[in-house]
């Protein structure tokens, strides 16, 4: 049983504060209600009598939210090829509710988005893993979502930079190395 001003998760929808608990009458059946303020004012129900069922776990502490960031240092695991096989693994890791996983699907799409783009059902899972993500962080870090935003990106760009991003070969020397080219002589025939 939580209490007003706990800081829970909700798989799927992230991270809010019991604003209150209510008795509600719903379809002639009469149930008690967490009432969750989550980020951007949104107000969500959820009934006190499965939210066991459905997840609900208290938010991580500073330290877990340290190891969380981490996740986002790492290279990207391995990933299914098949696009439904892998939108449904990683669909499989949100509804978890384990932000380790949702950490995992948030490095993993971004990556997949810097190197070939990715389809609109794998930008939308993107921007909500994310938002699950960044709603976790801003209350275990006791920051603003524009700090964690920017921290997550910083993250993902540094990681990408340092596993993903080869020297640039030199097209010139590719060129010479296969059709030498000797400047000279070709003034000379001109």
């Amino acid at each position: 049983m939580y209490n007003v001003g706990d800081k829970i998760v909700y798989p799927m929808h992230g991270a809010g504060v019991i604003d209150s608990i209510e008795e509600k009458d719903i379809l002639g059946e009469k149930q008690s209600y967490y009432i969750l303020k989550m980020p951007g004012e949104v107000k969500v129900m959820v009934p006190i009598a499965t939210a066991e069922q459905h997840g609900i776990r208290n938010v991580i502490d500073t330290e877990e939210a340290n190891r969380v960031i981490k996740v986002l240092e790492q290279d990207e695991t391995e990933m299914e090829k098949n696009w439904n096989k892998r939108y449904r693994d990683n669909m499989d890791k949100i509804k978890s509710g384990n932000i380790y996983e949702v950490a995992d699907v948030v490095r993993n799409l971004s990556f997949k988005q810097k190197e070939k783009g990715l389809s609109t059902g794998e930008k939308k899972m993107l921007h909500n893993a994310k938002q699950i993500l960044v709603s976790e962080l801003v209350l275990a870090r006791h920051s603003n979502k524009e700090e964690i935003e920017e921290l997550v990106d910083n993250k993902i760009n540094t990681s990408f930079a340092m596993f993903r991003t080869e020297t640039p070969i030199q097209a010139e020397s590719i060129v010479n190395k296969f059709i030498p080219f000797d400047a000279s002589a070709n003034a000379q025939n001109s």
